[in-house]
């Protein structure tokens, strides 16, 4: 296997970036540890976590997507039972 040599301004190159990634990723944990701050600071003020993290995940996605995903959801629960009757193919089964 051929061995790869840098020149200096190769390695400094290289050092440079690799502490630039270190950096963010060690702001990245930090930047975790805060939301879960705040998400217990919610838990705390009478808040359900797993219902503002669906929130979270759905305020991302644009509204057709949304739309989309819950028309499908609706269908499916319809299906298994886990949702009324409420339309008229669903009163003359």
């Amino acid at each position: 296997m051929d061995t790869v040599s840098l020149d200096n301004s190769g390695a400094k190159q290289l050092k440079a970036i690799v502490e630039r990634i270190e950096r963010l990723l060690e702001e990245i944990k930090t930047l975790q540890a805060d939301v879960k701050d705040v998400y217990a600071e919610a838990k705390g003020n009478g808040f359900d976590t797993k219902i503002l993290r669906k929130i979270i995940s759905l305020r991302k996605k644009d509204t057709a997507e949304r739309q989309e995903e819950e028309a499908l959801l609706d269908l499916y629960m319809h299906a298994l039972g886990m949702l009324p009757a409420s339309g008229v193919a669903d009163a003359a089964e």
